[in-house]
């Protein structure tokens, strides 16, 4: 295993102190998590990153669904780091193609613990990476070594030295601080005369914004001052508390806060001004002190109050001017919001912002009644995906989470659809967070697709059916149904007509013919006799005589049904036009075009009176 190394540049930025450069992978069977190091040891208040890549065999065509990192166990079920509420407002993660990067900010000495990764497949596969990273998180410390008396009675010559539990690079650059007031010494040990009210401080160049405690030179009492937080972040138009504690060993005479950003601006930079005489804070700042207990409010904050703020306090022969780091304030909007986070046990709530942290106290509503006794980031109570929750900071309140709405779905276009057209289904539901959308067909159990908008092109007969689409976020589901018909495409109904209009052309013709020459069957069945190759009108008896049957075999017949009480027949035949002949012996080469018109009640051929009107039959021969 190497040695310790440290990267002097991520060091500047806050991130990682040391760490064994190791890699380390843990897995079987094609699947594992590969972590970067496998100790890594961080200051106090600093933020440190921890990274790790995983894999999982190709061949089970899976998708990851959940990726987090854990510490601790619940019910022998991985706890997320981001549910649990100690590390609320300090934890993320940056996830993606196979690689994931933990980040926690605010470094406390509780922190220090093995963190693993898991992750979980769709088709319910899961893996841990074991053993994991772990984590170590220290401060700087003064260790006083060696003292004697020199010939003052309260002074000492003391042996100091700036430790650290983590195993420090030989050539690092130290800042040491007397009374709050960085002295030029460089290396890791530092040696003074100390007088009762002395204090020291140190840390490292790199991490100068993380100072030791400061500790006394010797005895247990000398000035002091110590901040609560080193950084504290707000919402625009909120108020905010910075305080310390303090001691000396005098009398104070005066304390006030101040910020050194602010002093800059001033004609004697060297003497700072108490905040509670700047115009810019006139009328939002309030401090409250007592037995070496100060805060400082400020209220209706805005960015330009972003800032370093410091406490001063004044004895009869003393003056704490520390150039030690205060407090920083970082004023932001306001970005709260409820996350949503999926457990072994079910969804948890978690009160989140890039700005508050667990010390901040927060109200849950459920249904936008305010829930009682719960204040903590992370809500501990029954999550009712039917439900709908949000949470609030000092007059900010997040937007509501839900679980989807009944969808709304609509289908374009909204007329019939047309074989071989494109058709367009739309989904939407309301939900917080937003809805994630995938549409299926009925009986299949594959999705069709995924997203708001589904289009179908070159819509076919088996496209019809009832489509569904399911809204789904993290707080549950819903889904609407519709159901498509396609219709004929205006071609195919164009090529129906035209096949219909070509088979009566076809058809009509020869029933028509079949018609007539059934109808002359019947005729030479009866014996009807052809009338003579001349107009004649048959007005009495001798209408009955006929044409021998055997000059009919050139005639055609086509019979046409008259209204009632001329229900006679009508027979025609028509021939192209032939060269006239002039002998009678060739008259069967003429056309003739007969028409007999008989009452249907009476034999053909006879006379009926009615009303004094004879009902005759009619023959009409035209030689053409």
């Amino acid at each position: 295993m190497s040695g310790a190394a440290m990267s002097l540049p991520a060091a500047a930025c806050g991130f990682v102190l040391f760490l064994l450069s190791v890699q380390v992978i843990q897995g079987q069977n094609d699947w594992g998590v590969t972590y970067t190091s496998t100790q890594i040891c961080a200051v106090k208040g600093s933020t440190v990153e921890i990274h790790c890549s995983y894999r999982y065999p190709s061949r089970i065509n899976a998708t990851v669904e959940r990726t987090f990192w854990f510490t601790k166990l619940q019910d022998k079920e991985p706890v997320d780091l981001r549910t649990d509420s100690k590390y609320s407002g300090r934890v993320q993660y940056r996830c993606h193609e196979k690689s994931c990067t933990l980040r926690i900010s605010d470094l406390r000495e509780r922190d220090s613990a093995e963190y693993k990764f898991r992750f979980i497949t769709n088709q319910d596969g899961k893996y841990s990476g074991l053993p994991g990273v772990t984590l170590s998180v220290t401060g700087f410390q003064v260790q006083i070594g060696e003292s004697r008396l020199c010939r003052v009675e309260t002074c000492t010559w003391a042996e100091l030295e700036c430790h650290s539990s983590c195993s420090l690079p030989g050539r690092s650059s130290y800042i040491w601080y007397k009374n709050g007031k960085k002295i030029n010494q460089q290396s890791f040990s530092y040696s003074d005369y100390s007088y009762p009210t002395d204090s020291y401080s140190c840390t490292l160049n790199a991490y100068k914004d993380f100072p030791s405690p400061s500790v006394c030179g010797h005895g247990h009492s000398c000035n002091t001052v110590t901040y609560t937080d080193r950084s504290v972040c707000a919402f625009k138009g909120s108020s905010v508390d910075i305080s310390c504690t303090y001691k000396s060993l005098k009398s104070i005479k005066s304390t006030f806060w101040f910020s050194p950003e602010r002093s800059r601006r001033w004609q004697n930079p060297s003497q700072p001004e108490d905040l509670k005489t700047d115009s810019q804070y006139a009328d939002r700042v309030h401090v409250a002190t007592w037995r070496g207990y100060s805060t400082l409010r400020i209220s209706d904050l805005r960015e330009s109050d972003s800032a370093e703020y410091h406490f001063k306090f004044i004895t009869p022969n003393f003056e704490w001017r520390s150039s030690l780091p205060g407090t920083t304030l970082t004023v932001t909007d306001p970005d709260l919001q409820v996350q949503v986070i999926w457990s072994s046990t079910g969804p948890k709530l978690i009160c989140h912002s890039s700005c508050l942290t667990d010390r901040s106290s927060f109200l849950w509503y459920k249904n936008e009644i305010m829930i009682q006794e719960e204040t903590s980031p992370s809500y501990g109570g029954h999550v009712d995906p039917a439900d709908s929750y949000s949470c609030s900071y000092q007059r900010y309140r997040s937007t509501p989470v839900y679980g989807p709405k009944l969808p709304s779905v609509s289908v374009s276009p909204s007329a019939e659809i047309v074989e071989g057209s494109s058709v367009t289904l739309t989904c939407s539901s309301d939900a917080n967070p937003a809805a994630n959308y995938t549409w299926y067909k009925e009986n299949e159990d594959s999705p069709k697709a995924s997203g708001q908008i589904f289009t179908i092109t070159d819509f076919r007969a088996e496209h019809s059916g009832n489509y569904y689409c399911e809204a789904q976020n993290r707080r549950g589901r819903q889904n609407s149904t519709l159901h498509l018909t396609v219709v004929a495409g205006a071609w195919k109904s164009a090529a129906t007509g035209t096949i219909t209009a070509v088979l009566l052309v076809i058809l009509l013709p020869a029933a028509f013919l079949w018609i007539r020459r059934k109808h002359k069957s019947v005729t030479q069945s009866n014996g009807e006799e052809r009338p003579d190759n001349r107009a004649q009108i048959n007005m009495g008896p001798a209408a009955t005589q006929r044409q021998p049957a055997e000059q009919e075999d050139d005639l055609n017949y086509s019979s046409i049904c008259f209204p009632q009480n001329q229900g006679d027949a009508l027979y025609s035949n028509i021939r192209p036009p032939q060269p006239r002949r002039q002998t009678e012996e060739q008259d069967d080469d003429v056309d003739y075009t007969t028409v007999k018109t008989e009452n249907g009640s009476s034999a053909p051929g006879t006379r009926r009176q009615d009303d004094g009107e004879d009902v005759f039959a009619l023959y009409s021969t035209v030689n053409k």
